[in-house]
C-alpha cells in the first residue's frame, strides 16, 4: 500500500530552478531516501508533499488525499522536520512544545518524555526563549516536536543538520527503531551515512529531476565488482594493459603508470576467469573495492565543481 504518492510533480520557478516531472511512491513501513546536494530540489518536493505549495502540474497524495486540497485532514498524522528551523519568537522551548501539542490536539506525554531524554533536552534549556537557543538545540527541539505525537508518517528534511556526531548517531538508531515499528518515513538528505544506514529505497535528484532510483540492497549486493591491482614489474603492468583478451570480461576503469596500478571492474560471475587470467602476472596486490553509495552518487555529480555539501 502506497502511503505517499508523487506523480509528475512540476514546479518551475524559472531560470532552471524547481522540480520537473518527479514521480515516486513510498509504501507503508518503507524508509525512502531522497539524496542530493543543496539546491537540487529536495526541499521543494518536501513542501509540496506537506501541502505548503501548489504544483504547476502533477499530483501529490498522502493517505490517498491531495496534500494541497486536504492538508488539514492529514497533518495530524505526519511528523515533519523542516530543512531550515524557524521557531516562533517570544516562546520558550516548553511553550513551543505545548503550542504544537494544542494545534495537533495530541498530548502523548510518554512519547514526549522519551524524546526529551533521548535527545538530552533538559528542563533548564527548554525554559529559555527559542531565539537564544543554539542551532543544535533548535534542531533537537524540532526533532522532538516532530516525533512526540507518535505519527504514522515522518517527513524529514535534512533532519541532522546542525547536530553533533553523537546526536547524529542517536538519530540514526532512533530511525531504525521507528522503521522496525512500521513507520513510513521519507528522509531527504545530503548525508550519505544516514541515508545508507536507514533507507530501503533511494532516489538521487539532480537539477530538479530524479536521475536514479534503486533499492538500497541492490547497491550493497551488486553483481558488478571492482578491484585494485598493483603490479610488481613495469613490463607485467604494460602486458596486462595491452592484452586484448581482457576486453571480454575485464573493464579497465583507470590506470596509474607511475604506481603500476590498474582499477578494474568485472561481473561477479566472471571472477574465476579473472583470477585465472591474472595468475600469469606478477601482482603485488589484488584487493576488492566495494562501491559505496557515495561512489554511485558521484557518478552523477562528478562533472560539478561544487557539490553544495554533498561530500
Amino acid at each position: 500500500m502506497n502511503i505517499i504518492e508523487v506523480e509528475h510533480l512540476t514546479k518551475d520557478y524559472g531560470y532552471e530552478r524547481g522540480v520537473f516531472d518527479i514521480s515516486f511512491s513510498v509504501k507503508k513501513g518503507e524508509v525512502f531516501g531522497f539524496l542530493g546536494p543543496n539546491g537540487s530540489g529536495k526541499s521543494t518536493t518536501i513542501r509540496h508533499i506537506m501541502g505548503f505549495s501548489k504544483p504547476d502540474s502533477g499530483e501529490i497524495k498522502v493517505f490517498g488525499k491531495d496534500t494541497f486540497q486536504k492538508y488539514y485532514e492529514i497533518l495530524n498524522k505526519i511528523g515533519y522536520i523542516p530543512g531550515e528551523i524557524a521557531l516562533p519568537v517570544g516562546l520558550t522551548g516548553w511553550e513551543f512544545i505545548k503550542m504544537i501539542q494544542d494545534l495537533q490536539h495530541i498530548h502523548n506525554n510518554k512519547m514526549l518524555e522519551k524524546m526529551l531524554s533521548l535527545f538530552k533536552l533538559e528542563d533548564k534549556v527548554l525554559k529559555e526563549e527559542t531565539k537564544r537557543m543554539s542551532l543544535g538545540v533548535k534542531r533537537k527541539l524540532a526533532i522532538v516536536t516532530a516525533f512526540m505525537s507518535d505519527p504514522e508518517v515522518l517527513i524529514l528534511d535534512e533532519p541532522t543538520s546542525g547536530l553533533d556526531p553523537v546526536m547524529q548517531e542517536v538519530f540514526i538508531n532512533f530511525i531504525k527503531e521507528e522503521k522496525a515499528r512500521g513507520k513510513t518515513i521519507l528522509l531527504s538528505s545530503h548525508m550519505f551515512s544516514e541515508v545508507d544506514a536507514t533507507c530501503d529505497t533511494i532516489s538521487i535528484i539532480k537539477d530538479g529531476k530524479i536521475v536514479s532510483k534503486f533499492a538500497s540492497d541492490d547497491l550493497k549486493h551488486a553483481k558488478k565488482k571492482f578491484y585494485d591491482l598493483y603490479f610488481a614489474k613495469e613490463e607485467e603492468y604494460q602486458d596486462f594493459c595491452n592484452d586484448q583478451r581482457k576486453d571480454s570480461f575485464i573493464t579497465i576503469i583507470s590506470r596509474d603508470d607511475f604506481k603500476k596500478n590498474v582499477f578494474i571492474s568485472t561481473n561477479d560471475e566472471e571472477i574465476n576467469k579473472v583470477i585465472a587470467f591474472l595468475s600469469k602476472f606478477d601482482i603485488d596486490e589484488f584487493s576488492n573495492k566495494k562501491e559505496t553509495l557515495e561512489d554511485y552518487f558521484m557518478k552523477f555529480y562528478k562533472e560539478d565543481k561544487n557539490f553544495g555539501g554533498a561530500l
